[in-house]
């Protein structure tokens, strides 16, 4: 990592730890009681993996590395909230990361598939599923704009979703190891 100046060194370290974010909140999440905490606990992680990011290797995973940062800023939080009703045992905390860390592999799996797939829908039907998930669009007012009943909408979109599940899941077969 020494062969960056500084200010590359922060672009990345940003680049890689907001690309990840998401995932890494879902699986603090996971291990603390609540999303006050979680929060609390995702900006330690972020001020320690800055203090070390040094010790990342480039071409490993980010997110293992940042959730294994997180696992350990996690266990330390519980132990410190131990005295509330809600704690977890710390054997429990670590059953949690680990399936927690397999969670995060899979979900980035998943969304890296959907884009593969809707990438291979024809326009018009790629265009009518980012409009049933633009937030603030009526679904109701889109397909009377467009001329179609709203049931015939959610009945085509219905169908394009079954595509899209079908592709993703041989997807994500193809990417796993026989």
């Amino acid at each position: 990592m020494d062969e960056f100046s500084p200010d590359e060194k922060y672009e990345q370290f940003v680049e890689l730890f907001t690309r990840n974010e998401a995932s890494l909140r879902a699986f603090v999440r996971g291990m603390v009681p609540s999303w006050h905490d979680a929060e609390e606990v995702v900006q330690e992680v972020a001020l320690v993996a800055w203090r070390k990011f040094d010790e990342f290797e480039i071409g490993t995973s980010f997110i293992n590395w940042v959730c294994t940062i997180a696992r350990f800023k996690s266990l330390a939080h519980l132990r410190k909230t131990s005295r509330d009703r809600l704690s977890f045992q710390s054997d429990l905390i670590e059953i949690m990361a680990e399936e927690g860390i397999e969670e995060v592999e899979l979900r980035k799996r998943e969304h890296d598939a959907l884009e593969k797939c809707l990438t291979r829908l024809p326009a018009k039907q790629r265009d009518l599923v980012n409009l049933a998930y633009t937030p603030g669009i009526s679904i109701k007012s889109e397909a009377e704009r467009v001329g179609i009943k709203p049931g015939t909408f959610y009945m085509r979109l219905n169908r394009i979703r079954a595509v899209l599940h079908d592709c993703i899941n041989r997807e994500i077969s193809r990417e796993e190891p026989a």
